[in-house]
């Protein structure tokens, strides 16, 4: 547990190191990405999308080509964005109305990124082994969201309600 511990924190402090000065909301989202899909084991696709025109639309990401847009609802990522609550789905073949953007994903995990009472879009996980993400991981995504969420400026990005 010590190891994951520690490679939670080297994560956590080459994301703020790579967002310190920064405040554009494209290259923290692209170095994200990156930092995510560079270190978490086991991954085929780690990247974000964010709301808008009423729906979620694809950000920087690692892993093959993504659907573009999402509607609010639907699919994992719809889902947790409605809800504002982290989704960790251990089989995403048994999700009522999964949406299939790699038939090669079969776990995923979903953070919501809100700043107060916006919601700016979600950061979406995926892997080829089924039940791949923990708790661990929802707790060190989501610190990972709050400080993207706290580095940026959303304003510039064009995210609805903005």
């Amino acid at each position: 547990m010590e190891a994951l511990e520690d490679e939670s924190a080297d994560l956590l402090a080459l994301a703020s190191g790579a967002f310190a000065g920064e405040r554009d909301p494209w290259a923290n989202a692209a170095n994200a990405a990156a930092l995510v899909y560079e270190r978490l084991p086991d991954l085929n696709w780690a990247g974000f999308y964010f709301l808008r025109g009423g729906g979620l639309v694809v950000g920087p990401f690692q892993g093959r080509v993504a659907c573009v847009r999402i509607p609010l609802g639907q699919g994992v990522c719809g889902t947790a964005a409605t809800s504002r609550a982290t989704l960790i789905v251990p089989d995403v073949h048994r999700f009522a109305g999964h949406i299939a953007c790699d038939s090669a994903s079969n776990s995923e995990i979903v953070v919501p990124l809100v700043d107060g009472d916006r919601l700016i879009g979600v950061l979406d996980v995926d892997s080829p082994r089924f039940d791949r993400f923990t708790p661990a991981d929802a707790r060190l995504l989501e610190l990972l969201g709050e400080r993207i969420v706290a580095a940026s400026d959303w304003q510039v990005a064009g995210i609805d309600g903005y």
